[in-house]
């Protein structure tokens, strides 16, 4: 999806997937370390960088959108916070190596097979030896329940594929769930989930 695509669904002074972190990212706050670098993926309006910074990351913020990296901006000021926001499409960026302590990937769903494997193979890149990856996206449940997230089903995630991309990393947490969420008006209702929480060898 190109960023006038995300520019326009941005356009609104509300913060369309609120302004709270997201639920199962804040629910990781025991791994979230201060002076850690962090690299938070389609950040968008900015929830969940600006709330690691408020943790004492150092956040590496990415979107394609300037309109979503302007609220970014914004938030993190309201909230008194730096971040390094860039505008990145993550399909064709060089992926720096070994340069994060964390990457949070939540609901980065909006690139299908086998664009996908890019993002993929960019998050094992830059994360550091022993750095942690926090993800949560949609299984293909969620085309059922239409409370967010894309049309589809081919998008999403299931464990498996999961264990295949991160099976040769130490995989703290991974679990299917459905549950009700509520993340401004576009991530709204029981939402059919899977969190997963991996460690990086080495370190």
């Amino acid at each position: 999806m190109s960023s006038s695509f995300w520019d326009a669904r941005y356009a609104t002074d509300d913060y369309i997937f609120g302004t709270a972190p997201n639920r199962f990212l804040e629910s990781q706050i025991a791994y979230i370390q201060p002076g850690m670098r962090a690299l938070s993926i389609a950040d968008g309006e900015g929830r969940n960088g600006v709330w690691l910074a408020e943790q004492g990351a150092r956040v590496h913020a990415v979107d394609v959108s300037p309109v979503a990296l302007e609220k970014a901006r914004k938030l993190a000021a309201v909230r008194g916070v730096s971040l390094d926001f860039e505008q990145v499409d993550i399909l064709g960026w060089n992926w720096p190596e070994a340069a994060y302590d964390l990457v949070a990937a939540i609901f980065i769903q909006f690139a299908p097979p086998p664009e996908r494997d890019r993002v993929i193979a960019g998050i094992r890149r830059c994360l550091k030896p022993g750095g942690l990856l926090i993800l949560q996206g949609y299984t293909p449940k969620q085309i059922e329940f239409g409370t967010g997230g894309p049309p589809n089903a081919a998008n999403m995630y299931t464990a498996g594929l999961l264990r295949d991309w991160f099976g040769d990393w130490d995989i703290l947490h991974l679990a299917e769930h459905e549950s009700v969420i509520s993340e401004g008006s576009h991530h709204h209702g029981m939402s059919a989930l899977i969190d997963l929480v991996a460690r990086k060898p080495g370190g």
